[in-house]
């Protein structure tokens, strides 16, 4: 006879009902309860006992098969594998290897103060949910041919408005050259201009993935710090003058929030036609500017062809699209297009279509609009909360900066305050490691709602203040 199974099943649990008997009979073979040999019950029985489809039982005997656990014959019924300690002893971990310490601040959410992220509670999730799943159908629908590893025509088309309106840049479709994040988009740039062996200005503190994409692209990094109008590009010039790259955050410094401004703006593109250099404009928030209108885009001023601007729509609609874009100057977009032939660096079809819908109906703009006006609402809260708690703080684009005395350990307070889900990110890591680095805590304001905020303060204040007496 088959044992009876005793576990529960929790529909409200983010594991399927499927996963969640998968996992009561392994760990019952893990518990004894099952032994070598153990005939389980069958589909039918399990399903009633259980109040589930047989179709559902049917699917984790199938996974349980799969991984040498069980095994299924038509006279012996489904019963436990003579191996099944051994196959569950060498199995793979059911959770993922942790990313770089660097990089996990990427994956700890959602949490409060998480940065690079949007918030997600006014996102309008029914409408763009349809857009993919139309998008989706259709791409299935389609004949099997391969797409244009530009990107989809409709895509590059409706970015090319969109910053025509919003960045005042002026450039043609063929000058984009859609990616897979800003991350994609950077990698692929720098294989296309063969930038491995040349030296690189980089702003400090600066988007550390820049840098590490930067070092990992062969070049020689000179850290150059900034000021409120941005990168000081006099002092660039005196220090390196025969780099062949900057990388810049000209519309939001990243993470201060400072505004590149024009003079230096002009010095720039113009250091860059003589010396036959390259500035990559990383425009990662784009018109997202919270306190006034957004500046244009630095590639607006660009008459040379200078300049390479790189957008992604990570922080206005959703990192998880994985869709970013290049903006190239029309003198080398053949070579880019013939790059993109080999490379092929654009993400599936069916994502870029429910995108470029999404623009093309003004959906995009009206969302800008009202994100603009939360966002602005939320800095200032946090920042209220937070100075009436005696911090010193500031805004940095979509994050607010809180200021810490010189040598505090920020990194050790970011990992001790989450376990309590809240997410903020050391200062310090921005900062080039051979370099002198200011200590404080960057605090997303995307995922800071007001309901939560008073209580998320307290207990970062608390954590600060613990650090501060054990300093002491």
């Amino acid at each position: 006879m088959a044992p009876s199974l005793t576990f529960r099943l929790d529909r409200s649990a983010r594991d399927t009902l499927t996963e969640q008997i998968r996992k009561g009979i392994v760990a019952a073979i893990e518990s004894g309860s099952l032994a070598p040999g153990a005939r389980l019950p069958s589909w039918l029985d399990l399903a009633a006992q259980l109040g589930v489809a047989r179709g559902t039982v049917k699917a984790a005997y199938e996974r349980l098969a799969d991984d040498q656990i069980v095994v299924t014959s038509r006279a012996g019924g489904t019963r436990v594998s003579d191996h099944a300690a051994k196959a569950l002893s060498t199995k793979p971990p059911a959770e993922p290897d942790p990313p770089p310490a660097l990089y996990q601040e990427f994956f700890s959410g959602p949490a409060i103060f998480q940065m690079g992220v949007p918030a997600s509670d006014h996102f309008p999730v029914p409408l763009f949910a349809r857009l993919r799943a139309n998008a989706a159908r259709a791409e299935v629908a389609e004949p099997a041919v391969y797409p244009d590893p530009r990107g989809t025509f409709e895509l590059r088309q409706s970015i090319a408005a969109h910053l025509r309106i919003a960045r005042g840049l002026e450039c043609h479709p063929s000058q984009v050259f859609v990616t897979t994040g800003y991350a994609g988009a950077l990698a692929f740039a720098l294989r296309v201009l063969r930038m491995d062996g040349r030296t690189a200005w980089m702003e400090d503190p600066g988007f550390f993935q820049g840098r590490m994409a930067l070092e990992l692209a062969g070049m020689s990094l000179v850290p150059m710090r900034v000021d409120e109008d941005g990168l000081d590009v006099a002092q660039a010039i005196a220090r390196a003058p025969d780099a062949a790259l900057a990388l810049v955050t000209p519309g939001q410094h990243a993470p201060l929030g400072g505004t590149l401004a024009l003079a230096r703006r002009v010095q720039l593109i113009e250091w860059a036609t003589r010396a036959q250099a390259w500035v990559f404009e990383d425009d990662y928030l784009g018109e997202l500017q919270l306190k006034r209108r957004a500046a244009p885009a630095l590639a607006s001023l660009d008459r040379a062809g200078r300049v390479i601007h790189i957008g992604s729509f990570s922080k206005t609609i959703s990192p998880a699209l994985r869709l970013g874009f290049l903006v190239v100057p029309a003198a080398v977009a053949p070579r880019f297009a013939e790059a993109a032939m080999a490379f092929a660096p654009a993400p599936g079809p069916a994502v870029q279509t429910a995108v470029a819908g999404f623009m093309r109906e003004g959906h995009y703009l009206r969302h800008l609009r009202r994100m603009k006006r939360l966002y602005a609402a939320r800095s200032d809260a946090l920042m209220a909360a937070l100075r009436a708690r005696g911090h010193a703080v500031q805004a940095g684009g979509l994050a607010v900066l809180l200021r810490l005395p010189d040598g505090t350990d920020d990194a050790a307070i970011c990992r001790e305050a989450q376990a309590f889900g809240l997410a903020p990110v050391p200062l310090s890591a921005w900062y080039d490691p051979t370099g002198a680095r200011d200590s404080g805590l960057l605090l997303g304001v995307a995922t800071t709602d007001e309901a939560r905020l008073d209580a998320a303060c307290d207990r970062l204040s608390r954590v600060i203040e613990r650090f501060r007496w054990a300093d002491a």
